[in-house]
């Protein structure tokens, strides 16, 4: 293998991502009893089948932000995956004791969107919502962008809005409730404080106590 070719080989990392789709059918199955977690402004929330595009596009959204990371920045990259992986394996821990459930609409229609929707809801059981995959996952990708060192206008416009077009599609597809996204979100937050500070530390042990004294030494204005 040439040395060009080796440069993509942290892209081997994304094999995880099957790994982790096998758990995720292992925990979506009726475990006792199933809760739901919506709200008087959950039921006001409508049903829109158009929204199953976004929905349904989002793992290869998050394949396409990785590549994106990777070729931009690999310690943003890197930060991704392990997030990512993090927070999918506390889900799974979460749906493995306390499962939660969205009811779902009686589907009418052949259209496509309508297809896609049954499709939807065809491959996923209605179980395992909260905290939301498909929420903790964009959010996570837009706020690994807007905290990078490329970020700009155009990636923040367009992450932003496909970010947000499928947490938004989550609801209205009736897929999960709003307690869902946040505490999806949350679980981002939490994550990446832990990941931030895991590699703040490592990074004080590696380096010289000159270095760490120079770093800690008041800059002058």
């Amino acid at each position: 293998m040439s040395l060009r070719n080796w440069k993509y080989t942290p892209l081997l990392l994304m094999l995880i991502f099957p790994v982790l789709g096998k758990m995720y059918a292992w925990v979506n199955k009726p475990r006792g009893k199933v809760y739901h977690l919506m709200t008087s402004w959950d039921n006001a929330i409508p049903f829109v089948k158009y929204f199953a595009l976004p929905y349904s596009v989002w793992i290869f959204y998050i394949y396409l932000c990785l590549y994106y990371f990777f070729k931009n920045d690999l310690r943003v990259y890197y930060r991704a995956l392990l997030i990512y992986t993090v927070c999918a394996c506390i889900c799974y821990g979460i749906y493995s004791v306390v499962q939660t459930t969205v009811p779902r609409p009686e589907l009418v229609g052949h259209d496509v969107f309508t297809l896609i929707v049954r499709f939807v809801y065809h491959r996923d059981q209605p179980f395992n919502c909260f905290p939301s995959i498909h929420v903790f996952s964009s959010y996570m990708v837009f706020r690994l962008t807007a905290s990078s060192g490329f970020r700009n206008k155009w990636n923040m416009l367009l992450i932003g809005g496909m970010s947000g077009m499928i947490i938004l599609s989550t609801l209205f597809i009736k897929q999960h409730a709003i307690l869902d996204g946040l505490a999806g979100i949350m679980l981002v937050e939490i994550v990446l404080a832990a990941v931030l500070l895991v590699e703040h530390f490592f990074t004080r042990s590696s380096s010289t106590p000159q270095e760490r004294s120079y770093k800690d030494r008041p800059q002058s204005s």
